[in-house]
């Protein structure tokens, strides 16, 4: 079996690889025309960032499958898959715990103004301590999590840990298992209403595009935190950016841009209350190792021995008859 990797992974993933003797090989130019000629006689396809459109997909004459390193899958033309019974895989058990510590990471860097406690310590104004803003807790306060996949789940165990109240809007998933893991169950405006903290963790489609808009802002408290680490566009930039400059809300964290790399003079950029970093909530040492395995096995099994493969990781499942 032919395997092209498009993007690095950890070697622990080409490993896998390599203990089914498939032959892999990397790339790393994504242009069009690169990806036609190195793509055409590939079984597989372990992907990261770059896109793969209809165009690029109808050259692939042999291609059986493309494994996400990742649990988004925006960069892929489903449809064409679904049409010619190409599977596509996710590393849907790998993510959820680095993207939730990220999470929470942003939360307490929002409200507890740490960078500020230390600058004004390292500048020697030790005393003037009362000069800093506000900053606030988690303990009691109301976290709005909206998406209760595996990474929706692991924010809300973490949040109850610090004995937040957690609700969840999703409507794709049972009352009885929100609440079955200690979370309630709550309607969009009204848990944007209540929130003091807000998570996303919403696929990227027609229904979730600006999710969260100007109107919905506007519903906030002020001393709201919102922050995205699922994918940009389901926030309006445009409309956060005018929320923070007016301090219609406190605070922002994006971990993912409608344009990515987003430019280099965005206006969220001169904000100093929001925290952004460049899509790596995922991105832990041991979270891009535990994706590389979970991605190559996704080919190996797909490809070798289905019994040992998970089949909560193939997205379209339903469409292979598996």
């Amino acid at each position: 079996m032919k395997i092209a990797i498009m993007g690095e992974i950890h070697h622990e993933g080409l490993k896998t690889l390599q203990k089914v003797n498939f032959d892999y090989f990397e790339i790393t130019n994504f242009e069009e025309n690169n990806l036609i000629k190195q793509l055409k006689d590939v079984d597989g396809i372990l992907l990261r960032t770059a896109k793969l459109d209809e165009n690029i997909l109808s050259r692939c004459n042999n291609l059986k499958i493309i494994s996400r390193h990742g649990v988004g899958y925006d960069n892929v033309d489903i449809k064409y898959l679904n049409h010619n019974k190409i599977a596509l895989g996710i590393t849907s058990t790998s993510n959820a715990v680095s993207v939730a510590e990220h999470v929470l990471t942003s939360f307490l860097y929002l409200t507890k103004n740490i960078h500020l406690s230390d600058q004004l310590t390292r500048e020697g104004r030790f005393t003037d301590k009362s000069s800093l803003p506000n900053f606030f807790e988690l303990y009691q306060k109301n976290v709005i999590i909206f998406g209760f996949g595996r990474i929706g789940r692991a924010v809300a165990k973490r949040c109850l840990g610090f004995e937040s109240n957690v609700y969840i809007y999703d409507p794709f998933v049972s009352k009885k298992i929100i609440e079955e893991n200690k979370c309630k169950v709550i309607d969009k405006i009204d848990g944007i209403k209540l929130a003091d903290y807000i998570s996303i963790h919403l696929p990227l489609n027609n229904e979730t595009k600006n999710f969260i808009g100007e109107k919905e802002l506007s519903l906030m408290k002020k001393t709201a935190i919102i922050v995205n680490t699922a994918r940009g566009g389901i926030v309006n930039e445009e409309s956060l950016v005018k929320a923070l400059v007016n301090k219609k809300i406190l605070g922002a964290g994006l971990d993912v841009f409608e344009k990515e790399p987003p430019v280099k003079n965005h206006p969220l950029f001169s904000l100093d209350n929001i925290i952004l970093s460049p899509h790596n909530a995922a991105l832990t040492l041991e979270c891009r190792k535990r994706m590389a395995i979970e991605a190559a096995e996704n080919i190996s099994f797909f490809l070798s021995n289905k019994q040992n493969l998970n089949l909560n990781n193939i997205v379209n499942k339903s469409e292979l008859n598996l």
